[in-house]
């Protein structure tokens, strides 16, 4: 377990004293961390099996949904890697540790920044999946993202050059912002966004620029068709089934109506008045992304008398895969854990973010984990899935564009809740550290290709069900 202190609030936050000062700090670290050390991958003696891990955490999910899982996990070595952050994990507290701790995405690939509209309707671009987040060392985030550029890049056809030359504009892009970011105000940091307009107004590739702007201006425009998934019968709403990925699932119901009520007395005063001008009509229950595959997953209609829809999310949290390897906070209600590192890491975070239960949590916590109906939950409004792609479809046209993309959201990100000057100061203006974690996350993704061909050896071997799973 890597041993890091932490405050109360879980971040081992900025000691008060002056920029320059705590800049100075963040250099004197390189003496007792290399920054040529963050290089450093080898599988130790005593590695967990990942197939294992893999088991255990399946325990908890959704047993009729795990097929799904593991199929969608046997498609590449990318996809095992989304679906094996409890892996990575494990891996990541055996390598070096500079000191400075940040709120970490705790699942930091590619997939898991995107679009999304803020409360003043303009396309922003961030970090957009929770589920793993908690105080970690900075470099973890980075490592896991430097890994899923390479593999990103090596799938979609590129030379082995050009994958590394993704994951260094990444490294590099998040070491320039660091910079740009450590003599600015907290204030100034916590305000500063990405507009994704002007992002992609700075794209080397014209073509690029010129298609993605289009289709931005055109998905901007979606939420207003409720993202093709309510229907009205005479001005009543529902939502529409998609099977078999978007279905009902009448022996949940209750669980999700249940936690919805909660969620929904438990507000503060100025939203419940919101909140009290719609009722919950309908519920879906939602396959989605590869890690959260075998969690409840839910979308709860609310509407009007009126017919005025309002479309919230309702999404099971388990504990973070990073928990069990650092001496961090633990927390009474794992939706909580979800919220909190939103809302530090996203510069425009949804206003109706809240976290609650299925039924009062059981008191015997010795079992480690939640079974039956009691789960624990975040809500936030739905994203509409079709902006939410333009990331991925950056990706597909322009890697390098997107590489210094997610660059700078991971560096603001962490700059608003690690102390950016002293990060500033470890990582220096030279490509020391940035060149590492493209050595590491060369020799991580080939980790990851042996982890996936031993996935696939059990699925043939029947000790996995995604043998027989359709695809979907």
């Amino acid at each position: 377990m890597t041993e890091l202190s932490f405050s109360a609030s879980g971040l081992a936050g900025p000691v008060i004293e002056p920029r320059q000062a705590r800049h100075d700090r963040g250099q004197d670290l390189r003496k007792q961390t290399r920054r040529s050390s963050h290089a450093e991958w080898s599988a130790a003696p005593d590695r967990a099996d990942p197939v294992s891990l893999l088991v255990k955490q399946g325990e908890s999910r959704i047993q009729d949904l795990l097929p799904i899982r593991y199929e969608r996990m046997r498609a590449s070595p990318f996809a095992f890697l989304r679906g094996s952050a409890v892996v990575m994990a494990a891996d990541l507290a055996t390598t070096p540790a500079t000191g400075p701790v940040v709120q970490s995405c705790g699942d930091c690939h590619l997939a898991n920044f995107g679009s999304y509209a803020s409360a003043e309707g303009r396309a922003v671009f961030d970090i957009n999946d929770f589920d793993e987040t908690y105080p970690a060392p900075f470099e973890w985030d980075l490592k896991r993202l430097g890994t899923s550029f390479i593999l990103s890049s090596l799938e979609s056809g590129s030379s082995e050059s050009q994958a590394r030359q993704n994951a260094l504009i990444m490294a590099k892009t998040y070491q320039h912002e660091m910079t740009r970011l450590a003599p600015m105000s907290p204030l100034e940091i916590w305000s500063d966004r990405i507009d994704l307009a002007a992002a992609i107004e700075g794209f080397a590739d014209k073509h690029t620029r010129k298609g993605i702007a289009a289709r931005l201006e055109a998905r901007l425009e979606s939420a207003r068709d409720h993202f093709g998934l309510v229907s009205f019968d005479k001005n009543v709403p529902s939502l529409k089934v998609k099977p078999p990925l978007v279905m009902r699932l009448p022996a949940r119901d209750d669980t999700i109506r249940e936690a919805f009520d909660r969620y929904v007395l438990t507000q503060p005063p100025e939203r419940a008045v919101l909140l009290s001008r719609y009722r919950l009509r309908d519920i879906l229950f939602k396959v989605v992304g590869v890690g959260s595959v075998g969690t409840y997953c839910a979308i709860g209609l609310f509407a009007t008398p009126d017919g005025e829809t309002l479309l919230l999310q309702i999404k099971e949290a388990q504990e973070s895969v990073l928990a069990s390897h650092l001496a961090g906070p633990r927390y009474d209600n794992q939706g909580q854990r979800v919220v909190m590192g939103q809302r530090l890491m996203q510069a425009s975070s949804d206003t109706f973010l809240g976290w609650t239960h299925s039924e009062p949590a059981n008191p015997d916590r010795r079992a480690g984990k939640l079974d039956g109906a009691n789960r624990q939950f975040y809500v936030r409004r739905l994203k509409d899935s079709r902006l939410a792609a333009i990331g991925a479809d950056v990706a597909q046209e322009g890697l390098d564009d997107y590489a210094a993309l997610c660059g700078r959201a991971l560096a603001r990100a962490h700059a608003r809740s690690g102390d950016v000057a002293m990060i500033a100061g470890y990582l220096g203006s030279g490509d020391s550290f940035a060149e590492a974690v493209v050595a590491f996350s060369q020799s991580y993704a080939g980790q990851t290709k042996q982890d996936w061909k031993a996935f696939n050896e059990a699925i043939e071997k029947g000790d996995l069900p995604a043998a027989q799973a359709k695809k979907h």
